[in-house]
């Protein structure tokens, strides 16, 4: 069964959903019959990087919030993170646009990497506030989880994997998505956000329930493992 999770590496909602998504999956009976798969989206694809500037400046300026507010927000919402074992530290946070880390991701995924790259994008974004469309710190990032590095440099001196980027952002916006996380289970069932652990277990069993065989009781005409033929 798949799960196909939109996210961008700049959402604070989009690590915390994930930490509630894997707490989930340890609790799912058939967790290793899993594809996770991650999809790009951009938040803010037209944002600058601007590294002499944190999160909290830069909501403060989009928002209209003054930056005390913003703390603020940014205080419940790594509350929220701590509560699922995260670290936030949005003072430290560099203001960043997350295109060429979709773009590692998409190598990352290509190596069946991707969950892994992901995690490593987010604990530099949100915890060791390290710049994230910062090449070098890209290249690095990817080789601590087994990416070669001229690999990495080759696709961030290049466009490679922009178009595939857009196409997840196309995709997010057919199927009507307009917020992450958004998380799509065998293309049947979506848990929108950050949602209680028990939330996405409850969508994993249904979708999962819902690809069973219904046997009918008559089972004339049948032959069985055991060599009875009725």
């Amino acid at each position: 069964m798949k799960v196909e999770i939109w996210s961008d590496v700049m959402c604070p909602f989009c690590y915390i959903g994930k930490r509630k998504f894997e707490t989930a999956l340890k609790q799912f009976n058939n967790a290793g019959n899993i594809e996770i798969e991650w999809k790009s989206f951009q938040l803010d694809p037209d944002l600058i990087s601007d590294a002499t500037k944190n999160v909290n400046e830069y909501l403060a300026e989009r928002k209209g919030w003054t930056v005390e507010y913003a703390k603020q927000v940014g205080q419940q919402v790594t509350e929220m993170a701590k509560a699922e074992g995260l670290e936030y530290n949005f003072d430290k946070a560099i203001v960043a646009n997350s295109l060429n880390a979709h773009r590692v991701a998409h190598l990352a995924k290509k190596h069946n990497l991707g969950d892994a790259m992901e995690e490593v994008l987010f604990k530099a974004y949100f915890t060791d506030g390290k710049n994230i469309d910062d090449k070098a710190t890209l290249v690095a990032l990817a080789t601590t989880i087994g990416l070669n590095a001229d690999d990495v440099k080759q696709v961030l001196e290049s466009n490679q994997y922009a178009t595939d980027v857009e196409q997840d952002i196309l995709m997010a916006q057919q199927i009507g998505v307009r917020g992450v996380p958004f998380f799509v289970i065998d293309r049947k069932y979506a848990v929108s956000g950050a949602q209680p652990t028990e939330v996405f277990l409850d969508a994993l069993n249904k979708a999962w329930d819902s690809k069973k065989i219904e046997i009918l009781p008559d089972n004339s005409g049948t032959c069985s493992v055991d060599g009875d033929c009725n």
